[in-house]
């Protein structure tokens, strides 16, 4: 190499180096990360919640706009333990920014985080109380979020591990995806998909076009299409219908119907399954299953779960349980009941 071309590559590196030393102290002063932190920081603390970070936030410009964040905490005001604590997170940013324009976030992302329900509900136990005239709400998700190697625990309790979410904007009359991925702690993977547009129009929230995909890998997918509504409190209804096929068994018809609460009755989610071998017709009231489950888990005494309707399925197999001939039947005046023929362990 003569002598010329090796000074014309050093000259030509050297410049480079110092449009790259540039582009690096511009990014810092452009970007700000202290005015991005100080913006979720005030944000957290408007919603009585602290937000803490291990170290400085710091800004990168490949593959968009971005500020690292490291060891995210944010705990309640009232409660030392962490509602989240993540090892990582990235404020995606708007190129906009880049030419000092207003501090906006695009997309949050989080990895390994840990969530505590118990501490989130502890959390929402000290929000105000909306009167039960109230209509329905819709919160905004300005930006879509990520949140990757997830864990969901009850104080020291896994729940599901290997968590993965992601939305994108969330907003009336906009159309919106979720995909949550989980494993609960017996490690069988669950699958859930929503898509659907939202729109909040005079206390009353309407769930149009909803598309929800549940499954779990080796076992079931379940496919049902409907709209659903919700006018504040209890006051909810939906209408949706679809399909259940299995990795063991053949398909069928799924039919569900969320009656609103009243007076005299409670909310109520109605069920019809038709299959080949498989035909069901239930009324579950959710908050009384729900309390139900929780009392099963604290101890309580075994009882049938709080059930209205008729079940029955020609086999059932469930882990060692095989059963043939099931028969379940439930009225509001007496305790449910089963009928087995030629059941075995």
């Amino acid at each position: 190499m003569n002598r010329r071309l090796r000074v014309g590559l050093y000259a030509l590196g050297g410049v480079f180096a110092l449009l790259l030393a540039v582009a690096l102290i511009a990014t810092y002063v452009v970007l700000q990360p202290e005015r991005f932190t100080a913006l979720l920081q005030a944000r957290a603390r408007a919603a009585g919640l602290e937000l803490t970070l291990s170290s400085p936030a710091h800004p990168t410009l490949w593959p968009s706009p971005a500020l690292e964040l490291e060891g995210l905490s944010l705990r309640s005001n009232v409660s030392g333990t962490p509602l989240i604590a993540a090892s990582r997170g990235k404020l995606v940013l708007p190129w906009h920014t880049l030419l000092g324009g207003e501090a906006t976030i695009s997309r949050l992302e989080v990895e390994g985080a840990r969530i505590d329900v118990d501490a989130v509900s502890a959390y929402l136990d000290t929000l105000p109380s909306r009167p039960s005239t109230a209509g329905a709400t819709l919160p905004t998700i300005d930006a879509g979020f990520r949140i990757s190697r997830g864990t969901l625990l009850r104080g020291t309790t896994l729940l599901l591990s290997n968590v993965e979410a992601e939305t994108d904007r969330l907003a009336s009359g906009r159309r919106f995806t979720l995909t949550v991925s989980a494993n609960l702690a017996d490690e069988t993977p669950y699958a859930l998909d929503l898509d659907t547009v939202p729109t909040l129009s005079r206390g009353v929230l309407t769930l149009a076009d909803a598309k929800l995909k549940l499954a779990s890998e080796k076992h079931f997918e379940a496919d049902l299409k409907g709209d659903a509504t919700w006018r504040g409190g209890a006051d909810v209804g939906a209408s949706l219908s679809g399909r259940v096929s299995r990795e063991e068994g053949k398909p069928f018809d799924v039919v569900l119907a969320v009656t609103p609460a009243n007076q005299n009755d409670p909310l109520y989610v109605a069920l019809k399954l038709d299959g080949e071998t498989e035909h069901a017709d239930l009324h579950i009231p959710p908050l009384a299953l729900g309390e139900w489950w929780n009392g099963i888990h604290a101890g309580g005494t075994l009882t049938m779960p709080p059930l209205v309707g008729t079940f029955d399925a020609a086999n059932v197999d469930a882990g060692s349980l095989h059963v043939k001939g099931l028969r379940i039947e439930a009225t509001p005046d007496a305790p449910a009941s089963s009928t087995t023929v030629g059941s075995a362990p």
